[in-house]
């Protein structure tokens, strides 16, 4: 097997064991230099704090899989690309560990960076509804003015509600209409970065040379972006290094893009001082999104990756109220029926194709037709009420009555969370929903007419 053969192997299985950030951080630059007598040489970027992750975190992985490939058992060397000239000259592969490693900080290469943005995560990808329109607002008049407004921003939602793809988003924008530097990157890659240059200060009387080539990456930015921040909850260490990187781009005015799946009041162990540098700026909630947005993204995942997929508004209804708030189940759902209607050369997926498909991927406790909405609209009708005397503030008892059940059923029968409930009640607070629950829970304990009411409820909401 050739060199560029078991490469081309050892990158497509990394690829599936690692996140997307780290393969392109990591290992997309790599390449195999050589393979003889069961030694590997692999080429890295000349940069100290890549071979110390590399050793510190992949190499065990790296090692498994190019024995795996090569059927035989490797000694791994990793040598810097700067030094291939020398290597040859010598006529001889060198450890990268008896290359000199007292470098003057002169003769330190930048640390390499990578915006790391998908290509696909663009504002025009980006499918706006009731629930995002606010953050997305925010979010490109930030790509459109960084470092003048809204700085810092911090964006927070539950996973898989589309702040990474806002977040690609204003890097994208940015770097295809001006020449400012854009770093995006995890809590969990910085902390990563950071332990590189304790480790190798733990076995060297001086580490400024690799200090400084952090603090080039990280500060020598226009923008940084930072995904999933909580990972810093429980590294004090980091916390304070991240602090003085904030402190060295907030003073220069450059734009400072934080993400994390829960707001800055949830966290309990990241510092006072770095929570209070969060407010400076302007922070930003996205919502669980609402049936029809969910719809519009259905829609849309098809339309743009070209599936052959033509499926009726039912299917697309079903799929939207049976799999979650999750952005990422929702596409998962569709790439389900695409992989059923192949495997099962389908011509027409219809609702009851669609149900067959996703019968192992819907929660048990989901209602097939059910909806916030059609809970509304059913109650009200119920009770001879307006829907919108349920989303208004109306405070007579019939109503007050009313709204409680229908929140009782909506908690009951849906999959929406507390707060995409209660925002579908006229933006109500997730507390309120809870209460009426707890409140209609304790009234069927022993109102046997309440019993009834809700079982001819349930009866129609499922027809």
């Amino acid at each position: 097997m050739s060199n560029d053969a078991i490469w081309e192997k050892f990158l497509t299985r990394i690829k599936s064991k690692v996140s997307l950030m780290s393969f392109n951080y990591i290992f997309k630059d790599l390449r195999l230099y050589s393979y003889e007598n069961s030694k590997i040489t692999i080429v890295i970027p000349s940069n100290e704090l890549l071979l110390q992750n590399i050793n510190k975190n992949y190499n065990d992985i790296i090692e498994e899989i190019l024995n795996d490939i090569t059927n035989d058992t490797c000694e791994i060397k990793y040598v810097f690309d700067k030094d291939i000239d020398k290597i040859l000259l010598d006529n001889k592969i060198v450890n990268i560990d008896e290359i000199e490693t007292k470098k003057e900080k002169n003769d330190l290469d930048k640390y390499n960076y990578s915006s790391n943005f998908n290509p696909k995560y663009t504002f025009d990808t980006f499918i706006v509804g009731e629930s995002n329109k606010l953050a997305y607002g925010t979010a490109l008049s930030v790509a459109k003015n960084p470092g003048k407004l809204y700085n810092p921003y911090f964006i927070y939602a539950k996973s898989g509600l589309g702040k990474t793809h806002l977040m690609h988003a204003i890097g994208n924008y940015i770097v295809s209409h001006s020449d400012k530097k854009v770093l995006y990157i995890t809590a969990e890659q910085f902390t990563i970065d950071y332990r590189s240059i304790l480790n190798y200060k733990n076995k060297n009387d001086n580490n400024f040379s690799y200090l400084e080539a952090f603090r080039e990456k990280y500060r020598n930015v226009d923008v940084l972006m930072i995904d999933d921040i909580q990972f810093l909850e429980n590294m004090p260490k980091s916390q304070v290094e991240f602090t003085n990187t904030f402190n060295s781009l907030y003073e220069n005015e450059k734009q400072i893009i934080i993400a994390s799946d829960t707001s800055i009041n949830d966290y309990k162990k990241i510092e006072e001082r770095l929570k209070t540098r969060f407010r400076w700026g302007l922070t930003e909630s996205i919502n669980p999104p609402e049936i029809e947005l969910k719809k519009n993204i259905i829609r849309n995942k098809i339309k743009i990756n070209n599936y052959d997929l033509d499926i009726s508004d039912n299917v697309v209804d079903y799929i939207a109220n049976n799999c979650g708030s999750d952005i990422r189940n929702l596409e998962g759902a569709v790439v389900r029926i695409i992989a059923y209607k192949a495997t099962f050369n389908i011509p027409v997926v219809t609702l009851e194709i669609a149900q067959e498909a996703l019968k192992e991927f819907v929660p048990t406790v989901v209602y097939s037709t059910n909806s916030v909405t059609k809970i509304i609209e059913i109650v009200a009708k119920y009770f001879n009420l307006d829907s919108a005397m349920l989303k208004g503030k109306m405070k007579k008892k019939n109503v007050t009555d009313a709204r409680a059940i229908a929140m009782y059923l909506s908690r009951n029968m849906t999959d929406e969370s507390l707060e995409r409930i209660g925002l579908e009640f006229g933006g109500r607070d997730h507390s309120t929903v809870i209460y009426s629950y707890e409140k209609i829970s304790n009234e069927l304990k022993t109102n046997i007419q309440l019993q009834q009411e809700i079982k001819k409820l349930k009866d129609k909401i499922c027809e």
